[in-house]
């Protein structure tokens, strides 16, 4: 009998869907017991720690990204109903955020609008090339906006889709601890500045703490999304006027 050539294999189950899915399924939940079992420590999200575990084993197996890319389209399909779910917590707060509209709506514009401008002159400041300042325009939006409008203008979305993970796992790390330095306590004041920047990471982190901070993080979430699409282009415009692009 001959021997289980382990290489050939792994050669076979390598391009299999089953296979990149099934173990980012497992190191999720892996993830997510450490996560609970360190009590919600910030820097053992989930998000994060998976988003390791699974880089370094693309890395150690060889396994281009497009494949692994191709392999979890069913958990990409997802995102969207998972976004769509958070109306829920949306709608329990209607008459605290009917109530709150104006507010809200100057700081979502003023948030949006910070989010782009500062993005772009920390990228130009250093030096980044015009395909990096546009790719990073967006970090601050929801990945699926940010990507498509980032693309549109010229930008990597490779490069927006880490931009915007990375900012995402970063402002659900260091929020808290902002708050309370700043001694900030109201709720809408806290969902409202984790949706403008940290989007969804920042606000799955938050409805874990408190449903209606997760509200208000989600309205923020999305509607910085849109006025993101909307601004961009005057946003761009005006870096190519001022020969900055």
């Amino acid at each position: 009998m001959e021997p289980l050539n382990l290489t050939a294999v792994w050669g076979h189950l390598q391009p299999s869907p089953l296979l990149w899915l099934t173990i980012t399924l497992l190191v999720y939940v892996v993830a997510i017991k450490l996560y609970q079992k360190l009590n919600h420590n910030p820097f053992v999200l989930p998000v994060l720690t998976s988003v390791c575990v699974i880089v370094l084993l693309l890395i150690l197996s060889d396994t281009r990204y497009e494949t692994y890319f191709s392999s979890v389209q069913l958990l990409n399909f997802l995102i969207g109903p998972a976004t769509v779910a958070l109306a829920i917590p949306l709608y329990h707060q209607l008459p605290k955020l009917v109530e709150l509209w104006r507010p809200l709506g100057i700081s979502l514009v003023i948030g949006a609008l910070t989010g782009l401008i500062s993005s772009a002159m920390i990228t130009i400041g250093l030096g980044g090339s015009t395909e990096m300042v546009i790719s990073l325009l967006p970090k601050s939006t929801t990945m699926p906006i940010a990507m498509a409008i980032a693309e549109h203008f010229g930008g990597n979305p490779s490069l927006t889709a880490v931009s915007v993970a990375m900012t995402g796992i970063i402002g659900s790390i260091i929020a808290l601890p902002v708050f309370y330095m700043l001694r900030v306590d109201d709720p809408a004041v806290k969902g409202v500045a984790m949706g403008v920047s940290a989007h969804a990471i920042g606000t799955a982190r938050i409805i874990q703490i408190d449903e209606g901070m997760g509200a208000f993080s989600a309205l923020a979430m999305s509607v910085t999304g849109v006025l993101t699409a909307v601004f961009m282009p005057a946003v761009v415009q005006s870096l190519q006027r001022l020969d900055w692009l």
